[in-house]
């Protein structure tokens, strides 16, 4: 655990898993590129599978150590492992907890890997049983428990319906029957959400999105008990060698110092476009957490301590190609995947999603999901407007 646990979170994003450099006096941790570490006098009693300490980085590497440090001070957890992306994350944490004969719950919406993962991958291969269930309906996540309930697995905000899911509910409902809650805060970010805090077992993070925040490097993160991400670290990392690189880990440690600013920055922006949006008569509908007529607002002002975070969906009242036109007249906001960097990014998700039956009536005919970088709002509006117009909309 890190030294400056009881620091505001600002002042950890800052300081947390660094230390000045012993051997050459630079106030930041330099980057170790080294692939192999010294051995001991007599290495012949070594576990050479061994996560302790600097062996092979593969079994871990010095700059993901402080990257761990820092990301379990700042989520509130007892040990994280950081591995080479976020959906190395999720697949780490599945391998390593699910057995043959297991059952989990996840959410209805989800991000793309997890409903790989779990709805066809692990049910095919393994024969670990899943039930997509929409757990912003506590009822619903409650009918879908069974005796061999294993893992509870929830996103929230939802990629890329923003849905809205109780975490300390589920956890009560996780915990009452024996199973362990998950949560992916990828959407949200420790800044403005802290599962642990709210119950969960377990947070999962890409690192790739709002934690670098520079669209420059991947990664994941898993946060949790050490009891488990013992098993973790020595399933999917050392033994599935999903080991971030030194060099991504080091430029995710370098952009998470400003991980408060921008949150803030992007939430403030995320907010006052859905205010705009909703007011546009082209549009047909906005999905954001922060919008008080939303589906699950008040759950998330519950649980969203300073903000409503960066990604929001809406549609527009045209046809498919309209869609694509419009993106096409957009000239500081740019069309391309991925979320939580410093531009604004957006990409249309069309009718023929594989999960659209899982999703709310109103994104049916299509939708775009928009990342709200930390560019000024007043040029991102102005940016929408002209786009609308150009496109015949308004």
């Amino acid at each position: 655990m890190s030294q400056h646990n009881n620091l505001d979170f600002s002042t950890r994003a800052v300081h947390s898993g660094n230390e000045i450099d012993k051997e050459t006096g630079a106030i930041r941790r330099p980057i170790t590129m080294a692939n192999s570490y010294a051995l001991p006098y007599d290495p012949t009693d070594m576990n050479w599978s061994s996560a302790d300490g600097n062996l092979y980085t593969r079994n871990g590497g010095a700059n993901q150590k402080y990257l761990q440090e820092k990301l379990a001070s700042l989520e509130g957890g007892e040990d994280c492992v950081v591995l080479a992306s976020g959906v190395a994350a999720l697949s780490g944490l599945f391998f390593s907890l699910l057995r043959t004969g297991d059952h989990v719950i996840f959410s209805s919406v989800t991000y793309i890997a997890v409903y790989r993962l779990l709805n066809e991958l692990f049910n095919n291969k393994f024969k670990v049983k899943t039930t997509i269930v929409d757990t912003s309906d506590l009822e619903a996540v409650r009918a879908a428990v069974k005796s061999n309930t294993k893992l509870i697995h929830i996103e929230t905000p939802g990629n890329p319906t923003l849905s809205v899911s109780d975490i300390e509910e589920i956890a009560k409902i996780a915990h009452e029957n024996g199973a362990l809650l998950s949560v992916d805060n990828t959407f949200a970010s420790p800044y403005s959400q802290r599962p642990i805090e709210l119950g969960a077992d377990f947070v999962v993070e890409s690192l790739t999105k709002y934690i670098n925040g520079h669209g420059d490097a991947m990664g994941g993160a898993i946060i949790g008990k050490k009891e488990h991400l013992d098993i973790v670290r020595a399933q999917a990392q050392v033994n599935l060698g999903a080991t971030i690189s030194p060099f991504n880990a080091w430029l995710i440690m370098r952009g998470s110092v400003t991980l408060p600013l921008r949150m803030q920055r992007h939430n403030d922006n995320a907010l006052k476009i859905a205010l705009w949006l909703e007011k546009q008569p082209c549009v047909s509908f906005v999905a954001y957490p922060g919008l008080e007529g939303n589906n699950g607002h008040e759950i998330a002002k519950k649980q969203m301590i300073n903000g409503f975070g960066g990604v929001l969906s809406f549609g527009l009242k045209a046809d498919h190609d309209t869609h694509n036109r419009f993106v096409q007249n957009l000239s500081i906001i740019t069309s391309a995947v991925s979320l939580g960097h410093d531009e604004s990014l957006i990409v249309f998700l069309g009718e023929n999603d594989e999960r659209q039956y899982l999703y709310p009536e109103e994104f049916h005919n299509g939708f775009f999901r928009f990342s709200v970088g930390i560019e000024d709002v007043n040029d991102l509006i102005e940016d929408l407007s002209q786009a609308f117009q150009n496109t015949g909309l308004q």
